[in-house]
């Protein structure tokens, strides 16, 4: 897998966090460097981690499912992207004010969040397997990737609202979408970058 298409990957992981972080910064007043560093921090450490997750689950069974890897990876690929991309048309921002930055930024409200958006990386971890690749930069690179994203959507969401949120998700859907088509077109010898 190329430096490219890593940052693809990255990048469309990161779409269902960096969407949950604009809505985090509409819903302080106010914030802080280390509001929006506290954000990113949880997501883009659990999108470095579920990969891992994903990935010894995956090295598990490749040799049972060698023949068929292209297929899986295509196919969670595609199921995450479809699933982001019909999320991305549905689903509108929360916005609930929340003063207490230190209340908002907790541990029982981040930690939901931060499971829920890395969930799509924990599949993407499986695929990794598949595909033999080198795990520790990829997960490190998917993490601080996520981390910048979610730093910034939080400044992006407290000045600018939810008109981002949607188009992120769409963008991060299409692109882990063309990211499995490719993978399986690769494999197929129908295409060959």
């Amino acid at each position: 897998m190329t430096l490219w298409e890593l940052l693809l990957i990255a990048v469309g992981l990161s779409m269902d966090a960096f969407a949950v972080s604009i809505c985090k910064g509409l819903s302080l007043k106010k914030i802080t460097w280390k509001e929006a560093l506290t954000v990113g921090l949880y997501f883009g450490g659990f999108q470095a981690a579920m990969p891992i997750i994903g990935y010894f689950i995956g090295t598990g069974f490749s040799s049972f499912i060698q023949k068929w890897d292209h297929w899986i990876a295509f196919i969670l690929l595609a199921i995450i992207g479809f699933k982001m991309i019909i999320e991305s048309l549905k689903k509108s921002c929360d916005i609930n004010e929340d003063t207490d930055s230190s209340k908002s930024l907790s541990l029982k409200r981040m930690l939901p969040l931060a499971i829920g958006t890395s969930i799509d990386a924990l599949a993407v971890g499986v695929t990794f397997a598949f595909l033999s690749v080198n795990i520790i930069p990829a997960v490190s690179f998917i993490g601080i990737i996520t981390l910048i994203l979610s730093f910034g959507g939080v400044y992006i969401g407290n000045y600018f609202g939810c008109k981002f949120k949607s188009k992120a998700e769409l963008a991060g859907g299409i692109i882990l979408v063309l990211m499995g088509t490719k993978i399986l077109l690769n494999h197929l010898e129908i295409i060959s970058f």
